[in-house]
């Protein structure tokens, strides 16, 4: 007779650390792997740890993508309210209750936390969210899966909510799945009918359904929906997969979403204005499908295997891609495999991330926290620097972008920052004042803050319109050490954009570089896709040999730039980019540089590279070494 089967569920990391405390023990009754174990912690803990990117708001407020998506698409700033939460409201609820609002009435869920919500919607509502004037329509997310015990007080607050406006002031659209099972190739309504019978079951009757699709269905799909989920035909909204995002409002226009609202709310809008005020929209829509030339940028951080991570990253690159008429192609590029052990372990990795690199048009190294890959970002910004390639750090990438110019132009070897090792004898990055080792909670530099340009040139400077201050976004707890800025600068280094105490280095720039910039700020976050990042543009510029004449425009891109047809001048301007390569390659003493798009910069003379070993452990060509 067969043994029973047993499935045991076990801590595995205190099984681990129990096989170590008592090895005889487990050794006596187990025949056990400990490396085996080891790698299923590793993969365990991995899989429920992915990073996924913290939208930060204007006031500071740490929020999820979707918001990010909203601000991004209406352009308009939201505020830490406009992000409701189950703990939000519950705390709002206790905190009344303490005070003693509810006269010392048993506090449940309905009516006082639907109550909260409902308030709570109607506050936020009445908030400016573009200029000052308040806003006309108010988009509400209700967020997971109806049935879903934790969405239940929402549902059922936004039932009562439908009679506390009136009808005319609510409108619900239902978002549903149309599967296509690949064994019969036809569309599957069922899951979109179960949903929006358990809808109905809530008390909420959906005004529009949309389906969302992977291909385009058929008019018999719709009615078949519309006939069995209580709405008319024109009420079914089917959105496909399309090759763009920025497709989809026009879309949704196609399918009369618009006049739909307007009639149904009673917005009065003028139907005769919509062409006009859709057509950059529509230019950025068409654009999407007829660029061809590509450009090629690397990110080059520590959570690659989830691309979410660096959302508002690859939203602004797209977005200053686009403005620039070129085809972004992204390459991932996870940073420990640029470091030195992974060309002892894994040879093979290593070179091939480094060819990725190396055949890149662009680099950038985003923001990050911990030890993990910091190496390997460090080397990414001395391979940057030394072979005049175009380069955006952010956050920890001008972390790291300052540690490695120490180490190369300063002689600090052991430069570092506090963060990895916290005894390093010299601390070109070091913790804020207001952050308390061992206590990580609300102890960052979050929210929008003034950066003030320094004088002098500066290509970020121009790049912004030329203001003598600019307000962006942070996320940070870590800063450049200021007593070691007077030094960096006497190599080069240029720190044109500090706070308004000047204490905090908010902006670096190379002199003797194309385009090598940094920011403490995160300029992502206030990309917009009909308004992108100015230092995004510059990296897609300077990428791409055209930031130079941009700037000399008036930091316009001219039509013959934004036509995507080859043309002499431009090819003119590749080779005399060529010439300046090979030029430098065989390093001419006293020659004027010339940077890859034409930009001086007023500096001549000696390469501000180091010799000896380069970035990726060969030699250093620019040195003229073979």
């Amino acid at each position: 007779m067969a043994p029973k089967k047993s499935t045991i569920v076990l801590n595995v990391e205190q099984f681990i650390h129990d096989i170590e405390e008592r090895p005889a023990i487990w050794n006596r009754n187990f025949h056990c792997n400990k490396a085996f174990l080891e790698q299923m912690w590793d993969e365990l803990s991995g899989a429920h740890k992915l990073p996924s990117e913290v939208y930060v708001l204007d006031d500071g407020a740490e929020v999820d993508l979707d918001l990010g998506n909203y601000e991004r698409f209406l352009d308009i700033t939201l505020h830490r309210d406009n992000n409701i939460t189950t703990g939000k409201i519950y705390k709002l609820v206790i905190e009344k209750e303490r005070t003693g609002e509810y006269l010392g009435k048993t506090v449940q869920v309905v009516p006082h936390i639907t109550d909260a919500i409902q308030e709570w919607v109607e506050r936020v509502a009445q908030t400016p969210v573009q200029g000052s004037s308040k806003p006309q329509v108010c988009i509400v997310e209700l967020g997971g899966t109806i049935g879903d015990i934790e969405g239940m007080p929402f549902v059922e607050a936004f039932r009562q909510f439908q009679f506390r406006v009136k009808r005319e002031n609510f409108c619900l659209a239902h978002v549903s799945l149309v599967p296509l099972p690949k064994a019969t190739g036809e569309p599957k309504t069922k899951p979109t009918q179960s949903s929006v019978r358990e809808l109905r079951g809530c008390g909420l009757s959906p005004d529009l359904i949309v389906c969302r699709s992977e291909k385009p269905i058929g008019l018999e799909v719709k009615e078949k929906i519309s006939n069995f989920c209580h709405v008319g035909p024109d009420q079914v909204i089917c959105i496909h997969d399309l090759s763009s995002i920025y497709h989809v409002p026009l879309l949704m226009e196609q399918n009369g979403v618009i006049e739909y609202l307007n009639e149904r709310l009673q917005l009065n809008i003028d139907m005769s204005k919509r062409t006009k005020c859709l057509q950059q929209w529509r230019d950025l829509a068409r654009r999407t499908e007829t660029v061809r030339r590509e450009v090629t940028i690397a990110i080059v951080g520590k959570y690659t295997k989830f691309t979410d991570s660096y959302a508002s990253v690859v939203k602004a690159l797209q977005h200053a891609a686009l403005a620039a008429n070129r085809k972004l192609e992204l390459v991932f590029i996870e940073s420990c495999l640029l470091e030195e052990e992974t060309q002892l372990s894994e040879p093979s990795k290593y070179h091939k991330e480094w060819q990725k690199l190396c055949e890149s048009d662009g680099i950038l190294v985003p923001g990050g926290f911990g030890s993990r890959g910091m190496e390997g970002k460090i080397r990414a910004c001395q391979w940057a620097r030394e072979n005049r390639k175009p380069f955006l750090g952010i956050c920890l990438g001008l972390q790291a972008a300052v540690i490695e110019f120490a180490r190369s132009k300063l002689g600090l070897k052991d430069a570092n920052t506090t963060e990895i090792d916290p005894k390093t004898a010299n601390a070109l990055v070091i913790d804020m004042p207001e952050h308390h080792t061992g206590q990580l909670g609300g102890t960052m530099r979050l929210g929008k803050r003034t950066t003030v340009f320094a004088e002098g040139p500066s290509i970020l400077r121009q790049l912004y319109g030329n203001p003598k201050t600019v307000e962006e976004r942070h996320r940070h707890r870590y800063e450049v050490n200021p007593k070691y800025v007077p030094r960096l600068e006497e190599h080069g280094m240029r720190f044109v954009g500090t706070d308004v105490d000047k204490t905090r280095m908010e902006i670096i720039e190379l002199s003797a570089h194309p385009y090598f910039v940094a920011t403490q700020y995160h300029p992502e976050y206030l990309s917009r896709p009909l308004n992108p990042s100015p230092p995004f543009l510059g990296l897609i510029l300077a990428s791409v040999d055209r930031l130079f004449h941009y700037i000399q425009r008036g930091c316009r891109l001219s039509p013959r730039q934004l036509s995507d047809a080859s043309s002499d001048e431009e090819d003119s301007v590749v080779g005399l980019a060529g010439a300046t390569k090979s030029l430098r390659i065989l390093k001419i003493p006293n020659t004027p540089k010339t940077t890859k798009n034409g930009i001086s910069n007023g500096c001549n003379g000696s390469s501000s590279t180091s010799e000896g070993e380069g970035a990726c452990g060969g030699v250093d060509i620019t040195n003229g070494h073979q």
